[in-house]
């Protein structure tokens, strides 16, 4: 019997285990640890469970069998963070949870080298349950071999920040690296290693200037989701790198998780898993409108049911109640905002290695239960585990608004839509920039950033409300009434007396701001 998953293959008769095409020697323990783990499957298996089937029920120290989980995760590319095969359940023990095809092992004369069979007509790896993406070594059009230490370096940066995205499976660099300075089809690339997208590109320099391009390709039909140039001046590689990894990291992870929404949308209904239905709860999380949240959230329920410790539909889930509130949509304010905290807490416990998990749950308790230091924290940790994921940066700006850190907010926001120009949360880091910028007094800059982010969203709620307040503080009271007519149509029950309850504004100053603002536009008290 040999067992496939992910990019990775273990043959239990030979005792043979394969990544990528790729022979891996392992300790004897951790092999057995792993073949346990992968055929019991279909359950939590116990810390005692693993030390009866492993070592003989003989007294084992848990930084002993926490070392050898580590060396399994680290055998089949995965790790404490990403938790992508062997995933931690919380005083419970480990479950094995990539998909998993078994098969009878081949004839002792048959190539147990995964590439091989394909080129042999065996049959290709099976793509990962969630999105999956190898980053080919760039070509250097310099005709100057000396720089290819310079584009490799680009591409390993590449590769290691993807990885910090939990939800996309990302080929380890020493896989995709097997294709440097060979021509070969991206569908070729993406049958040998399992993978749905392919990003390759190439690198240019020409005197000081170095001009970098890259293309996201999906390697079953061919089709081109996205293309990009970056130019820079090589006087320090360093900070090069970092600029370009950022730009294009930051442009890819957004378009992967659209493309990666439209599929799930067209995909049966009933063969939908736990990620499918995540994926369109973000689908419909993005429109914004009650009408979507509402759907959105039955779909993040759906997610949980199906997989019970999905940290990251917790959260979502939890940040659902979250934007009900912040646009006065509950019905039953008390129990949906303890249903949100208690998402959000549970998301947190499953997993504080889950960067969305902690930035979605994070925001929701700053906002849901007043924990705004305990919320920036969360937060913080999120960006340590994935410093480009943009919801961190906006979301953990919005905390620091509400704390009082107006200024740390402004740069927070700056660099998300640095990060992600075209995100379909945009419209949510324009009404964070006309909140710090009302609370600085800035209320030409603050009436403008609001406008945008009404022009994306007229049902945002906070929005309308930072127009008419703005407008009527600069003296624009025909335009601050008219935005209160809006804001009075989207929510006929808020008043002066009641804004201290909807917004977690600490700062004394900045919350007479908008009641001053609101007064000036009419809103009663």
């Amino acid at each position: 019997m040999r067992y496939l998953f992910d990019d990775c293959v273990l043959d239990l008769d030979r005792r043979e285990f394969f990544r990528a095409a790729e022979a891996i020697a392992v300790a004897p323990k951790v092999f057995d640890l792993l073949a346990y783990l992968a055929e019991n499957r279909g359950r939590v298996v116990s810390r005692d469970d693993l030390i009866g089937a492993v070592w003989d029920g003989r007294i084992v120290s848990e930084s002993t069998l926490a070392s050898h989980i580590n060396a399994v995760r680290k055998a089949v590319g995965d790790s404490g963070q990403q938790q992508r095969v062997i995933r931690t359940i919380a005083r419970k023990g480990f479950r094995f949870v990539a998909e998993l095809a078994a098969e009878d092992s081949p004839d002792a004369g048959a190539s147990a080298d995964p590439v091989q069979a394909i080129e042999a007509g065996g049959t290709a790896p099976r793509l990962p349950t969630q999105p999956s993406i190898a980053v080919l070594p760039f070509v250097n059009l310099s005709g100057d071999p000396e720089q290819d230490y310079l584009a490799d370096g680009v591409v390993e940066d590449i590769i290691a920040a993807l990885s910090q995205y939990r939800w996309l499976f990302v080929v380890a660099r020493n896989s995709s690296f097997t294709y440097k300075n060979r021509t070969v089809d991206v569908k070729q690339v993406g049958r040998e290693l399992g993978v749905r997208y392919v990003l390759e590109g190439s690198w240019r320099k020409a005197g000081k200037r170095v001009r970098i391009t890259g293309q996201l390709v999906d390697a079953a039909s061919g089709a081109h989701h996205w293309a990009g140039r970056f130019e820079g001046v090589l006087d320090d590689i360093f900070a090069l790198q970092d600029e370009v990894t950022e730009s294009v990291v930051g442009a890819i992870a957004p378009q992967l998780e659209r493309v990666e929404m439209e599929r799930a949308k067209h995909k049966p209904t009933e063969s939908l898993d736990a990620y499918d239905y995540y994926l369109r709860g973000m689908a419909r999380l993005h429109h914004g409108s009650r009408e979507t949240i509402d759907q959105a959230l039955m779909l993040f329920r759906k997610a949980i049911e199906i997989d019970p410790d999905f940290s990251s539909a917790y959260a979502m889930a939890a940040w659902c109640h979250c934007w009900r509130k912040v646009n006065g949509w509950m019905e039953d304010r008390p129990g949906e905002t303890q249903e949100g905290i208690r998402l959000a807490r549970r998301a947190v416990e499953l997993n504080r290695g889950d960067a969305v998990a902690l930035t979605r749950s994070g925001h929701a308790l700053g906002h849901l239960a007043g924990e705004l230091e305990g919320g920036i924290a969360l937060l913080d940790r999120a960006l340590v585990l994935n410093p480009n994921l943009a919801a961190a940066w906006f979301l953990g700006a919005f905390l620091r608004i509400w704390h009082g850190e107006t200024g740390a907010a402004i740069e927070y926001l700056a660099h998300a839509m640095r990060l992600s120009p075209l995100d379909p949360e945009l419209y949510r880091m324009q009404a964070g920039m006309a909140l710090a910028n009302l609370f600085q007094g800035h209320f030409e800059a603050a009436s403008s950033w609001a406008q945008k982010a009404f022009r994306e969203l007229p049902s945002f709620l906070l929005a309308v409300a930072i127009l008419a307040a703005s407008h009527a503080l600069a003296g624009r009271l025909t335009e601050a009434r008219r935005a209160l007519e809006q804001l009075r149509r989207l929510d006929s029950r808020l008043r002066l007396a009641t804004v201290a309850d909807w917004l977690p504004i600490q700062r004394a100053e900045h919350l007479a701001v908008l009641v001053d603002g609101l007064r000036r536009a009419g809103l009663p008290e």
